[in-house]
């Protein structure tokens, strides 16, 4: 076990980064007053194919490629003695995801996790939580010249885990990233999907779907560094809130510095309010700092359930929690097919109809 006694980064709610975020209900993740576990609970859910590795390594031999800002990052930093290593081969393609997995248990942990996309590579990677822990993670992506690599990272957890997450992607030219965070459960979960690109052609697709209910805190901070010429990036998150007290932030941050010509980037997050006593909080950003760009731009809405989509279907002779069920499945399903998984997809749109039954309890 080890515990983390330095406070000097120590969040106290009036930094911009924290001004949302509960901070009494992060079970000491942020504050170095919690014993970490010394162990990791990542693991290769189905045999890895040929060309993928997936290894436990000493940190020191893998330091972080990125200076991170984020409290609860440096925090995994200064804490973890191994990280998990998920190595993808040059020049592979892969037709079945590598599906890692983690349940986490009542001992806090920190996770550092390193992947390596090769040279031309073509794959995709789905990191599933479960269980009813507290868990800091890092993950960093790392993406060769025309590697593609999409990673489904899915937030199952039960009612009471915390989870505080960094997910950073470095993105070389001509390499394609595709980002999907999905948070359906947990009592606190807060994750920064972060890119930044080093290579001309490079783009990043980020999308994110997340459902709160009663009491639940869901919070998704997303920062695209566009800082080469000629890369693209596009932002899609959509939310659900039912029940009292469910509180969802959205933060969107795009920097397109000096120099970095040719950018095109969109982000647009949308929310849909289900019911009385749920709070949305959407804040779009974009910096600009050359007027050579293809495109920039971004959106945000919340808005209240549609009544009359639910006459509609009422009208037709569909019960009226059919019918809504029908509305919420409809609101999430451009990005949840966009998972390229029938299984997949029909296991998160259930998770969500159960969410939806628990509102009222």
């Amino acid at each position: 076990m080890s515990l983390l006694t330095t406070n000097y980064l120590t969040p106290t709610g009036r930094e911009e980064a924290w001004r949302f975020t509960p901070l009494k209900r992060l079970a000491g993740l942020h504050d170095g007053s919690t014993k970490v576990a010394d162990y990791i609970s990542l693991s290769a859910k189905a045999t890895l194919p040929n060309g993928v590795v997936l290894s436990v390594a000493e940190a020191s031999e893998h330091p972080a490629s990125y200076t991170s800002t984020d409290v609860v990052t440096n925090r995994i930093r200064e804490v973890v003695a191994k990280v998990s290593l998920l190595t993808i081969a040059k020049d592979i393609e892969l037709t079945e995801p590598i599906h890692l997995s983690r349940k986490c248990s009542s001992s806090p942990e920190f996770s550092r996790v390193v992947i390596q996309a090769g040279v031309n590579s073509k794959s995709m990677v789905i990191i599933e939580n479960t269980g009813n822990g507290e868990l800091g993670e890092e993950i960093e992506i790392n993406l060769a010249p025309g590697a593609s690599l999409d990673l489904i990272s899915l937030q199952e957890w039960d009612r009471t885990a915390v989870h505080l997450a960094q997910h950073h992607a470095i993105v070389s030219k001509d390499a394609q990233f595709t980002s999907y965070v999905v948070s359906v459960g947990g009592s606190v979960v807060r994750i920064s999907p972060t890119v930044e690109f080093t290579g001309a052609g490079s783009f990043a697709d980020l999308y994110g779907v997340y459902f709160a209910t009663d009491g639940q805190h869901l919070e998704h901070r997303i920062h695209v560094n566009h800082n080469v010429p000629n890369a693209k990036s596009r932002v899609n998150y959509k939310g659900a809130l039912a029940g009292d007290q469910a509180h969802t932030v959205w933060i969107g941050d795009v920097y397109i510095h000096k120099g970095a010509d040719g950018t095109d980037t969109y982000e647009l997050n949308r929310n849909l309010l289900l019911s009385d006593g749920a709070r949305a909080d959407s804040v779009p950003n974009l910096e600009i700092e050359t007027g050579e760009i293809v495109g920039a731009g971004h959106a945000s809405t919340t808005g209240r359930f549609d009544d009359e989509q639910l006459f509609y279907l009422q009208s037709r002779g569909i019960p009226a929690d059919i019918a809504r069920r029908l509305v919420i499945r409809g609101f999430f399903a451009e990005i949840i097919n966009k998972l390229k998984s029938a299984e997949l997809e029909e296991r998160l749109m259930q998770r969500i109809d159960d969410e939806l039954a628990k509102v009222g309890e």
